[in-house]
């Protein structure tokens, strides 16, 4: 079982030519709406990738609320969990260019109500996986991670948004799971020793006791754990939209690992289902499905 905490949204998407700058219009092509938040995308991923998975999250009482959960109801997430709030279905606003890169403003919504009291309502086991996000409340996430520790269950954290506040309780993760960017702000804010990312993450496993996961886009996914240091390629492909991609990695490395997979196995097949995402417009209409992902892994 994995039990993800995180965010619910509708993605609300317009295709550019290009990104705006500051100040500017630009003209779009395309507008659409689909399911996302990065809790209910990574959900969906560890779904697909064959898990049995439940969502601790909250919708708003709108209209929103039904098409953001439809994916997970039809892929038979589990969310018995996810409450309604007096508010607003959260939202993302993403702009998408013709290069495959994005813009996304998030708007909270009931993401913002999603309490520590729901986490101890959830109950987690020893046996359990439980992956996180940064874009519910923080106390959330840290009152997570503690919950899951004192039962032996294994957390996972994408340390995605950046919160510099979140460095004080990284290590309270099994794995942490960072884009390079992310991973840098973190390092400064720890103040962690090294003169490149590899000595780095280096220093954080070791200081930690943890194990420390880079994604690197095209150039694939490094790891430290305490003991090693992984280096993992991704496919080649030529993008045609960026968004959930994270988040197809993060949801199938969380069931790799529950699945019984060595780190390297695991961090291999996320990153080939995180390539394959970047292959259909969308977060969650493009996460890729186990049978793809192993056909893809085995050319």
């Amino acid at each position: 079982m994995i039990t993800i905490v995180g965010s619910i949204n509708l993605d609300l998407i317009a295709r550019v030519k290009r990104l705006p700058g500051p100040g500017e219009t630009v003209p779009g092509d395309e507008f659409s709406t689909a399911p996302g938040g990065k809790g209910a995308n990574q959900a969906l991923a560890a779904r697909r990738a064959g898990a049995s998975v439940r969502m601790v999250g909250a919708v708003g009482s709108d209209a929103f609320a039904g098409e953001a959960t439809a994916l997970l109801k039809e892929a038979g997430v589990d969310l018995s969990t996810v409450k309604e709030r007096d508010t607003a279905t959260g939202t993302a606003v993403i702009l998408v260019g013709g290069d495959g890169e994005n813009m996304i403003a998030v708007i909270p919504g009931a993401n913002g109500q999603v309490l520590p009291k729901d986490v101890e309502q959830a109950t987690f086991r020893p046996s359990e996986f439980v992956l996180l996000q940064h874009e519910v409340p923080l106390e959330t996430v840290k009152a997570t991670l503690e919950a899951a520790r004192a039962v032996g269950a294994v957390s996972l954290l994408n340390t995605a948004p950046f919160h510099a506040e979140a460095a004080g309780f990284l290590a309270l993760a099994d794995y942490v799971v960072a884009n390079e960017t992310e991973f840098e702000l973190y390092a400064e804010a720890l103040a962690l020793d090294g003169e490149n990312r590899e000595a780095r993450m280096h220093a954080f496993a070791k200081d930690t006791g943890r194990t420390i996961v880079v994604t690197l886009g095209k150039d694939g996914v490094v790891a430290a754990t305490p003991e090693d240091f992984l280096r993992v390629p991704t496919l080649s492909i030529t993008p045609v939209d960026t968004v959930g991609a994270g988040d197809t990695f993060c949801g199938y490395l969380a069931a790799g690992l529950a699945e019984g997979l060595t780190l390297k196995e695991a961090l291999r097949r996320a990153a080939v289902a995180g390539a394959l995402a970047c292959l259909q417009p969308g977060a969650q209409p493009a996460i890729p499905i186990r049978a793809d992902v192993d056909a893809a892994a085995a050319r």
